[in-house]
C-alpha cells in the first residue's frame, strides 16, 4: 500500500502514519519500520506521477493504474485531511498521467504472451475482426483465462471453450457476463476444432493434443484461407510440421516473444520520452504549490481594498443625496471596476497556476513582503484575529 501525506513536521508526520498503521493492522512498530520505503517532497511527487504514467507498475506503460488513482481523488473529496494541497498533488498526477499516455502511447503494443496471441490472430483475421469467425479455447487455467479475456477486450463475443472441468470456466463466465462462452469437455476437442476458424491452446499436456494427421483430416471449410493455430502452451500443444499443410497455419510461443520483446522495447524508449513530461508537470506541480503560501496574502489585500472601496462608496452616496436605483448601481459597478484594475497588478504577481514563468520561490517571498509593507497588512492579521475572537464571544 502507499499512504501520501502533507506534514508540517516530517519526523512527526512519519511517526504519526507509522503509528496509525500498526493500530489498525496490530502489527508493531518495530515490524513496521523494518518494511518501510520512504519519500519526501519533489521524490515523492515525482513517484506519483511515475505511477499515474504507468512507469511504475509491473507492465510498463499499464493503463488501470491511472483509473485507481482518479478513484482516490474521487473518494478523498469532502474527506478531512484531503485538502487543497494533496488534492491538487493528485489533480497534477492524472494530468501527467494523461498526458503520457496521449503524447507517448506507451500503453501500445503487447507485452505479455497472451494478449500478443490474440493481437497476432486479430491481424490474421478478414476485416481484422473476431465478429465473423468462430473461436476455440482449449484450456481455462492462468494463461487461458488471460487469453479469454484479452479476446472479449478485442471484440470477441462468443466463444467455445475446452478443458477437463466445468468449474474454472464457470468462473470466468461469471466475470464475462456480457460474453457468451460454451463449455465443452476435453473428449469433444476434436470435434470442436472441426467447428472452429481460430483455435488458442494453452494446456499443461506433456505431449502435442494436435498431430499432423489430426488436422488433416479437419474439415477445410472455414471463414479464413487457412485455420490458424495459436500454440502458447510450453511444452507445445500443437505439433510443428502441421504448418506444413496447406489447411493449416501455427505460430507459437517463439513466434509471439519476438513480438513481446520488440514491444517492450519499445516501451523503454516512450518510458525516457515519458520522464521528460513528468519533469515539466513537477515543476509545474512545484510552482502551483508555491503559489499557495501567496494565498492568505492576497485574501488579506482584497479584504483591506474591499474595505476601502465600501467605505468611499457610502461616503459618495451620502453627499449626492436622492438619486435613483439605476445610478447607484453605476457608481457601485464603478468603485467594483477599479477595485479589479487595482488588484489585477499584484494578483498577477501573487497566483501562479500552470503558467511558465512563474517567479522563483525566493522571488515569490519578496513580493508577499512588499505587498505586506506597501498595504501595511500585518497589522490586518492581527485585526482579523481579534474580529474573529469577538464573533466567537457574542456566539
Amino acid at each position: 500500500m502507499e499512504i501520501y501525506a502533507v506534514a508540517l513536521s516530517r519526523h512527526r508526520g512519519v511517526k504519526e502514519v507509522t503509528e496509525w498503521m500498526s493500530k489498525i493492522s496490530g502489527v508493531p512498530v518495530s515490524e513496521l519500520c523494518q518494511h518501510r520505503f520512504m519519500l519526501y517532497n519533489k521524490d515523492a511527487t515525482r513517484h506519483l506521477f511515475e505511477v499515474a504514467s504507468g512507469l511504475d507498475s509491473i507492465v510498463l506503460g499499464e493503463g488501470q493504474i491511472l483509473a485507481q488513482v482518479k478513484q482516490v481523488k474521487k473518494l478523498g473529496q469532502g474527506v478531512a485531511g484531503f485538502n487543497r494541497k494533496i488534492g491538487g498533488l493528485f489533480e497534477h498526477a492524472i494530468i501527467t498521467g494523461k498526458r503520457v499516455r496521449t503524447e507517448t502511447s506507451i500503453s501500445s503494443g503487447s507485452v505479455s504472451v497472451s494478449s500478443a496471441a490474440v493481437e497476432l490472430a486479430l491481424a490474421k483475421l478478414p476485416d481484422s475482426s473476431y465478429a465473423t469467425v468462430r473461436v476455440l479455447v482449449i484450456g481455462a487455467g492462468k494463461m487461458g483465462k488471460l487469453v479469454i479475456k484479452h479476446l472479449a477486450a478485442n471484440g470477441c463475443k462468443e466463444m467455445v471453450v475446452v478443458n477437463r472441468t466445468e468449474e474454472k470456466v464457470a468462473v470466468i463466465r461469471e466475470e464475462l457476463k456480457d460474453i457468451q462462452i460454451v463449455y465443452k469437455p476435453l473428449s469433444e476437442m476434436m470435434g470442436c476444432a472441426a467447428e472452429a476458424d481460430v483455435i488458442f491452446t494453452s494446456t499443461a499436456s506433456e505431449t502435442p493434443l494436435f498431430l499432423k494427421e489430426h488436422v488433416q483430416t479437419l474439415p477445410a471449410d472455414t471463414e479464413m484461407a487457412r485455420r490458424l493455430f495459436i500454440d502458447i502452451s510450453v511444452p507445445r500443444n500443437v505439433e510443428p510440421c502441421v504448418s506444413d499443410l496447406g489447411t493449416a497455419e501455427v505460430y507459437n510461443v517463439d513466434n509471439l516473444k519476438d513480438v513481446v520483446a520488440a514491444n517492450k522495447e519499445d516501451r523503454l524508449r516512450k518510458a525516457m520520452e515519458a520522464q521528460a513530461i513528468i519533469s515539466k508537470e513537477l515543476q509545474n506541480f512545484e510552482a502551483w504549490k508555491d503559489s499557495l503560501d501567496a494565498v492568505p496574502t492576497i485574501k488579506k489585500l482584497r479584504a483591506y481594498l474591499e474595505r476601502i472601496r465600501a467605505s468611499e462608496l457610502d461616503k459618495c452616496l451620502s453627499k449626492m443625496g436622492d438619486i435613483t436605483d439605476k445610478q447607484k448601481k453605476t457608481i457601485y459597478d464603478l468603485s467594483m471596476g477599479m477595485m479589479k484594475k487595482f488588484l489585477h497588478g499584484p494578483m498577477q504577481q501573487l497566483r501562479c497556476d500552470r503558467r511558465s514563468d512563474c517567479q522563483k520561490p525566493e522571488e515569490m517571498l519578496e513580493i508577499m513582503h512588499a505587498v505586506n509593507r506597501m498595504f501595511d497588512l500585518e497589522t490586518e492579521i492581527i485585526l482579523e484575529t481579534v474580529r474573529t475572537k469577538m464573533e466567537r464571544t457574542k456566539k
